[in-house]
């Protein structure tokens, strides 16, 4: 309040981290932690007046074979969503949900393209649960990133971005052209949060040098001497 900020996004708990967890929500057997953790995460969003829950969906368990397990994690998930899904409708709240990329982040994360999230969405069908588009992610797993935006926009409720493949700011340093991106996101009409989700190369200031280039090549001005 004091910094006149707004807090849009939190995550649900992620579990017992030093034994592994990553998040509940696709873990078997684990339905009673996820649930706990689910309203523990609306308790803190309802006092802090945020709008969207990250719901996380976990990890296959180490050692297992990813596609064995597939059909219960799935099964485990929808069925938590639903869940969260009524949960969250009473308080007005959205929950995400953010495919993280298994070739450099997390091998063992459950949820790992937009495709497999967009088909989860699908099955459980709930209108307030939404895809956590994560530009860094998506790049990595899948590519195409024109065309994985367009087909499925119409699920996007949020969007993070960091350059491709070292995580840091948004700018020519990397894989993907940001100043296109966000062209493209204009054009398709998003209007929501883009949370820039990235390690600075130095301080967290000299970091938003990409930001302040972008508004310069669009006309626009800084409301102050920083972003």
């Amino acid at each position: 309040e004091r910094a006149g900020l707004r807090l849009v996004l939190l995550n649900t708990p992620p579990g017992a981290v030093a034994r592994g967890d990553m998040g509940l929500g696709a873990v078997p057997g684990r339905q009673h932690d996820f649930r706990q953790g689910l309203a523990l995460a609306v308790r803190y969003a309802r006092e802090l007046a945020c709008p969207r829950i990250h719901i996380m969906a976990g990890r296959v368990p180490e050692g297992a074979d990813r596609v064995a397990l597939a059909a219960e994690m799935e099964a485990t998930f929808v069925e938590n969503l639903r869940h969260a899904a009524d949960v969250l409708a009473q308080e007005d709240m959205v929950g995400l949900l953010e495919p993280i990329n298994t070739r450099i982040t997390d091998p063992r994360y459950f949820l790992s393209t937009t495709q497999q999230a967009a088909a989860i969405l699908k099955q459980v069908g709930r209108p307030n649960l939404k895809l956590q588009l994560d530009i860094f992610h998506c790049q990595i797993m899948e590519g195409n990133l024109t065309r994985t935006l367009e087909t499925y926009f119409p699920l996007v409720g949020h969007v993070q971005i960091a350059q491709v493949p070292a995580r840091q700011e948004p700018d020519s340093h990397g894989e993907v052209n940001f100043p296109y991106l966000f062209q493209q996101l204009e054009l398709l009409g998003y209007t929501g949060y883009v949370g820039c989700e990235y390690t600075p190369r130095g301080d967290t200031v000299e970091g938003l040098g990409w930001l302040r280039e972008y508004w310069q090549s669009r006309g626009l001005e800084p409301s102050g001497s920083t972003p």
